[in-house]
């Protein structure tokens, strides 16, 4: 008896002690993200060769949208203050893809078997969604800046102009640049 209540206890430490699934530990840190995380890596290399996407791109758009947390979701609404409305969008996962814009990208690219919780899925669909950007606005891929305000605000908003009215978006945009900026620094120290 008690050798499995030993058994138990270390499986559920086992499982707390973090299996590698959550957010690296140093989101500041490219070099040190990469050791942890080298399959993310990988991924990225792969999403970069395939459509373009500069690999400090994806890490700021992922960085922005979920601080890298598998199982993101967006804040509820509440009405009056305290009564529960459901959540501001259907936005999940890695990329915080809204579920028609996952459906667009499964049916076009990603597969039936795509998850917005799995790492690579997610920073395809990122690479899949900016390529979309450069074609149908114009907006390179190097572009953070824009690539973020069009990947808020989707192509057809962008268009529009509609993150002109969202002073607190255009801030976060410029946080993204410099992000970008910072990892794509940080890679060149370390190899990558």
């Amino acid at each position: 008896m008690k050798k499995i209540a030993l058994l138990t206890a270390l499986l559920i430490l086992a499982a707390c002690s973090g299996s590698g699934k959550g957010p690296p530990r140093n989101l500041d840190d490219a070099c040190s993200m990469k050791s942890q995380r080298p399959g993310w890596f990988k991924a990225m290399d792969k999403t970069e060769r395939k459509w373009g996407v500069p690999t400090p791109v994806q890490m700021s758009t992922i960085y922005h949208e979920s601080r890298f947390v598998p199982n993101a979701k967006t804040q509820y609404r509440f009405a009056l203050g305290v009564i529960p409305m459901g959540r501001q969008s259907s936005a999940t996962g890695y990329a915080q893809a809204i579920d028609s814009t996952w459906d667009w990208y499964k049916s076009e690219a990603g597969g039936f078997g795509a998850r917005r919780s799995n790492y690579a899925d997610s920073v395809d669909f990122i690479g899949w969604y900016m390529n979309k950007t450069e074609k149908r606005n114009g907006v390179s891929k190097f572009d953070m800046y824009n690539q973020y305000l069009a990947y808020h605000d989707g192509h057809t908003g962008y268009a529009r102009g509609t993150y002109r009215k969202k002073s607190w978006l255009l801030r976060v945009a410029n946080d993204a640049e410099a992000r970008a900026i910072m990892y794509q620094n940080q890679l060149r120290t370390c190899g990558g």
